[in-house]
C-alpha cells in the first residue's frame, strides 16, 4: 500500500509525520472519511466542501485548490488498484513547537490514504446493532461545532469505549438539552407510521454525506416522508425502526437501546429497503466521481 504526503507517495513502511506535527500533538487539524465503490469515488465534491468549509472553520489553509485535492484523492486510489476503499484524507496544521501558536506552523500537512475497510461483517447488517445511551454529552456547538471534522476526537472515542464496555457496537450523544443528537461514528434516524425522522443539525450533529443521501433515497425511492425533528430518547423507544448512517458503516438497523427492544427486535423493512437502495446508488456512476475511465480497474 502506498500513502501520499505533501503531494508524494510512500510505502507504507515509509509514511511518516513530524513529532512535532501539531495534528499529533494537539489534534489540530481536519480529516475526511471517503468511500469508493466499483471505482467510483462516492460523493467526493460533497466530502472535498466539508473538508474545506472544516479547515477554514479553524483557521487552516489548505495548500491545495479543491481541484487538485480531488485529483491527488482519485490518483491515491488508482495508485493502489482500488475499486472498493476507504478513504482518509487528514491536513494537519504542520510542524511548529511544543507551543500552542498556529503561527509557528509554516506549511499544513497532507495525508491521503486509500485503503480497504470493514467496519461491521454481512451478518451485523442482517441482524442489527445493539446501542446504548452514554452518560457523555455531546460537545455543544459553541464550544467546538461538531460541523468541524477535526483530528479531536475524544468526546466520539470515550463514548464508544462506554458502548464497547457494555459489549454494544454503538453510543448514543445526547445534547445538552438531553435530546438525541448522534452516535460516536455514526447519524440516527427513526421511522414512526411511515415517516423518517432524524436530529436536526443545530441539535449539534455532523451533517453526515451518507445522512444526507439517505434522506434522498428515502424520498425519492420509497416515497416516504423524511423530517429533521429533535426527539428524545423516550420517544425513539417507541419508534417502529431505528438505524444509523455513516461513511463506514452505510446502513446498519438497529434492534436495542438501553435494552429496550425496537419494535420486534429485527432490523425493519424500510430499514432493509433503504440499505439496498443506497448499495445499488452508491455503485453506479451518477453517485460521484470515477476513478478510472471505465469506472472499473
Amino acid at each position: 500500500m502506498k500513502v501520499w504526503i505533501d503531494g508524494q507517495f510512500y510505502e507504507k513502511s515509509e509514511a511518516k509525520v513530524s513529532v512535532f506535527d501539531h495534528g499529533l500533538l494537539y489534534g489540530d487539524g481536519v480529516f475526511e472519511g471517503i468511500r469508493s465503490y466499483a471505482g467510483v469515488v462516492f460523493k467526493l465534491d460533497e466530502h472535498i466542501d466539508r473538508l474545506y468549509a472544516s479547515s477554514k472553520a479553524i483557521l487552516l489553509n489548505i495548500p491545495l485548490s479543491k481541484k487538485e485535492m480531488s485529483d491527488a484523492i482519485v490518483a491515491s486510489v488508482r495508485e493502489n488498484g482500488l475499486k472498493d476503499a476507504y478513504i482518509r484524507v487528514i491536513v494537519t496544521r504542520g510542524a511548529g513547537d511544543l507551543g500552542l501558536d498556529m503561527r509557528k506552523c509554516p506549511k499544513p500537512g497532507i495525508i491521503i490514504i486509500a485503503d480497504k475497510i470493514q467496519l461491521f461483517p454481512e451478518e451485523v447488517y442482517n441482524r442489527g446493532l445493539k446501542l446504548i445511551v452514554s452518560h457523555l454529552r455531546r460537545v455543544p456547538p459553541d464550544t467546538l461545532s461538531p460541523a468541524i471534522k477535526s483530528l479531536n476526537y475524544l468526546n466520539n472515542i470515550l463514548a464508544r469505549a462506554e458502548a464497547s464496555r457494555a459489549n454494544c457496537e454503538e453510543a448514543i450523544l445526547l445534547n445538552r438539552d438531553g435530546y438525541v443528537a448522534e452516535c460516536s461514528g455514526d447519524n440516527i434516524f427513526a421511522i414512526r407510521n411511515g415517516k423518517v425522522h432524524t436530529p436536526p443539525v443545530y441539535v449539534g450533529i455532523l451533517e453526515g454525506i451518507t445522512r444526507n443521501t439517505v434522506m434522498d433515497l428515502a424520498a425519492q425511492k420509497l416515497g416516504l416522508q423524511v423530517a429533521e425533528t429533535v426527539f428524545t430518547v423516550p420517544q425513539m423507544y417507541r419508534a417502529d425502526e431505528v438505524f444509523v448512517t455513516g461513511t463506514g458503516a452505510e446502513i446498519i438497523g438497529v434492534v436495542e437501546v438501553n435494552g429496550r427492544i425496537i419494535a420486534d427486535g429485527k432490523p425493519g423493512p424500510l430499514t432493509m429497503q433503504l440499505i439496498k437502495e443506497f448499495r445499488r446508488f452508491a455503485c453506479s456512476p451518477e453517485a460521484g466521481t470515477p476513478v478510472y475511465q471505465t469506472a472499473s480497474v
